[in-house]
C-alpha cells in the first residue's frame, strides 16, 4: 500500500493539470502542442508571381492573391503554408476558385478562411493530445472509485474553437462545410445543424431519466463519438433549449469538446428578449472563452447570385388544382397515398398525401400545427420533395405559423430537399410585416390626419423572426434557382443509383 500511495503522490501533479489524458488505464500527462509554432509568420519568396501553397499560383484570383499577399505581408500565415504537401480549407477555397466552382475570392471570406485554416493547422498539430484520431483515443471503461476520481477534474482542450456569425447569404454555411470536408476521416468529427442537435439531445436525455445529471452522461455520449463538433446554424428561440445549454456545455468543454459553429447572431445577441434570458448568459461567456468569434461581413447575398425562378414557386390563389397537377408530374405513374411517418421519441407525423419520394400538405396541416423541428427532420428522412399549398402572408395573427415556416425552410435547406408551393406572395411580401422592435421605433407614428389603424393592425413585432425573415428570404429565393434544383436532382440520382429508392436525402455529415 506504501508503494501504492508513494506512486499516487508523484502522479498527482499531473493529474491536476487541464491536458490530462488516459490510455489504456495509464495517466500520460501530454505537453501542450509547440508553443513557438506560431510565432513566426510565414514570408512569400520573393518572386514575381508569388505562390502561397507552392504548387497553387494565384494568377487565376487576383482578388484572393491581393488578399492572401496581404495576410502575408501583416505576418498572420505561418511559414509552414509553403510547403507544397499542405492541406486545409484555404487550398481547397483557392482550387475552387481556379475551376470556376466558386466566384472570385471575396476579402472577406479570405479573412474568416484564414481563422479556419489556423485552426486547422492547431487542430493537425494537436490531434494526439486532443484524442480525435478515432483509432488511437481507446476510451477506458469509465468505472469503480478511482476513475470517478481522476476523472472529476475538467480536461478542456488546448485548442479553442470557433464562432463565426454574420449576414444572410455570406458563405457561412459554405466555409464551414470546406473547412470540414479538409479534416482526416479518421478524426471524431461530427458537422450538423443545430436544430438536429438539439433534438438529438433531448432524445439522450428522454433515455436517461433518473440519472443524478442526466446532462453530464449525455455529453460524455457526445464526446466519445465527436470531439470536433461543428453545428451550423446556431439559433436559440426555445426556452427548454436555452435551459440547459450552459451546462450542457460546461460538460462537453469539461470532455475536450471543440466547438466550431456559424450563426447569423453574435453571441451577446443569442436568445436576445428570450424567457429566463437571465439563466442563459453564463453560456454565452462559457462561449466566448472557448471559441474564437469572427464576424464574417459581405455586402453580397451569395444566394441571390442564381439564374432566378424555374417554376416551383407559384404566387397567387386559386392554384389548388395546378399544384396538384405539378405534383402528380413529379409522383409519375405511382398513386399518392395517406401515410405515417416516424419521428423522433416514437412520435409519428401524418402525410396527407405521398408517393414516390414527394409528400403533399397544405400550409395549415405543415404550419398551423403544433408541430415542430422534430417532425420537419423526420418527414425528410423519407420524403426528398415537399409540395405545400397556400402560403399566407405573415403577420400577427399567425405569428406561431411563421415560426414554424422559418423552421420548415431551415430544414429543408439543410437537407437540400426540393420545395414546390403556391404562396399569397413573393419571398420578400410574405414577410412585409414583421419588423423587429428597433424597425417598429422608427416607423412614423400615428397622426390625427392619417389613421394608420388598417394598415398596421397586423403588424407582428417579433426580434425573433424580425431577425431570421431574411435568411428565410434568402433561402427560399436559392431553392427556387436553377443551379439548387440541379443540385438536388443531381444528389438524387446518386441516392437511387445508390440504394435503389428515391427516399429522404437528409444527411447528417459524420465521420
Amino acid at each position: 500500500m506504501r508503494i501504492i500511495a508513494s506512486s499516487l503522490r508523484q502522479l498527482r501533479p499531473a493529474f491536476k493539470r487541464q491536458k490530462c489524458y488516459f490510455t489504456s488505464g495509464i495517466a500520460e500527462a501530454r505537453n501542450h502542442y509547440k508553443k513557438n509554432y506560431y510565432n513566426s509568420a510565414y514570408r512569400l519568396a520573393n518572386h514575381n508571381e508569388s505562390k502561397l501553397f507552392g504548387y497553387h499560383s494565384f494568377r487565376t484570383s487576383r482578388a484572393l492573391s491581393l488578399d492572401a499577399r496581404k495576410l502575408a505581408n501583416e505576418g498572420v500565415l505561418d511559414v509552414s503554408v509553403r510547403n507544397a504537401n499542405r492541406a486545409g480549407p484555404l487550398v481547397e477555397y483557392e482550387r475552387r476558385i481556379a475551376t470556376g466552382e466558386l466566384v472570385d475570392g471575396d476579402s472577406f471570406q479570405v479573412g474568416t478562411l484564414e481563422k479556419l485554416q489556423r485552426l486547422y493547422d492547431e487542430l493537425v498539430v494537436s490531434a494526439d493530445v486532443c484524442q480525435l484520431d478515432r483509432n488511437k483515443a481507446l476510451v477506458p471503461a469509465r468505472s469503480g472509485w478511482l476513475w470517478s476520481r481522476l476523472l472529476s477534474q475538467p480536461s478542456y482542450a488546448p485548442v479553442k474553437g470557433l464562432y463565426l456569425y454574420g449576414g444572410v447569404g455570406t458563405g457561412k454555411t459554405m466555409l464551414m462545410d470546406l473547412f470540414f470536408d479538409q479534416l482526416p476521416s479518421n478524426w471524431r468529427k461530427k458537422r450538423i445543424h443545430f436544430h438536429d442537435f438539439m433534438l438529438d439531445v433531448h432524445s439522450r436525455l428522454q433515455k436517461h431519466k433518473g440519472v443524478s445529471d442526466p446532462l453530464d452522461v449525455v455529453a460524455g455520449g457526445i464526446s466519445e463519438d465527436s470531439i470536433l463538433l461543428c453545428l451550423d446554424e446556431f439559433m436559440v428561440t426555445d426556452v427548454a433549449d436555452a435551459l440547459i445549454l450552459n451546462r450542457l456545455f460546461r460538460h462537453l468543454f469539461g470532455k475536450g469538446i471543440i466547438l466550431v459553429a456559424t450563426s447569423n447572431r453574435a453571441p451577446d445577441n443569442l436568445y436576445e428578449g428570450g424567457l429566463q434570458r437571465d439563466l442563459f448568459l453564463p453560456f454565452i461567456d462559457t462561449l466566448k472563452e472557448r471559441c474564437l468569434v469572427h464576424e464574417i461581413g459581405s455586402s453580397t447575398d451569395y444566394r441571390k447570385l442564381t439564374s432566378g425562378e424555374q417554376g416551383f414557386y407559384l404566387v397567387g390563389k386559386d392554384l389548388s388544382g395546378f399544384l396538384k397537377q405539378r405534383f402528380q408530374q413529379l409522383i409519375g405513374d405511382q398513386t399518392a397515398t395517406s401515410q405515417d411517418v416516424e419521428v423522433v421519441m416514437g412520435r409519428t407525423l401524418h402525410v396527407p398525401l405521398g408517393a414516390n419520394g414527394c409528400a403533399y400538405f397544405t400550409f395549415d396541416e405543415l404550419c398551423d400545427r403544433p408541430i415542430g423541428a422534430a417532425d420537419y427532420f423526420g418527414l425528410f428522412k423519407k420524403f426528398h420533395t415537399l409540395t405545400l399549398e397556400g402560403i399566407p402572408i405573415f403577420g400577427l395573427h399567425n405569428k406561431s405559423a411563421a415560426h414554424r415556416f422559418v423552421t420548415l425552410i431551415d430544414v429543408i435547406y439543410e437537407n437540400r430537399a426540393r420545395l414546390l408551393c403556391t404562396a399569397e406572395g413573393s419571398p420578400q411580401e410574405l414577410f412585409e410585416k414583421i419588423v423587429t422592435i428597433a424597425e417598429a421605433k422608427q416607423m412614423a407614428p400615428r397622426t390625427s390626419s392619417r389613421s394608420r389603424k388598417s394598415d398596421d393592425s397586423d403588424l407582428c413585432v417579433d426580434n425573433e423572426l424580425g431577425f431570421t425573415k431574411d435568411r428565410t428570404i434568402s433561402r427560399l429565393t436559392e431553392i427556387n434557382s436553377k443551379e439548387y434544383l440541379e443540385q438536388h436532382a443531381a444528389l438524387l440520382a446518386e441516392m437511387q443509383f445508390s440504394d435503389g429508392n428515391g427516399g429522404g436525402v437528409r444527411q447528417v455529415i459524420e465521420a
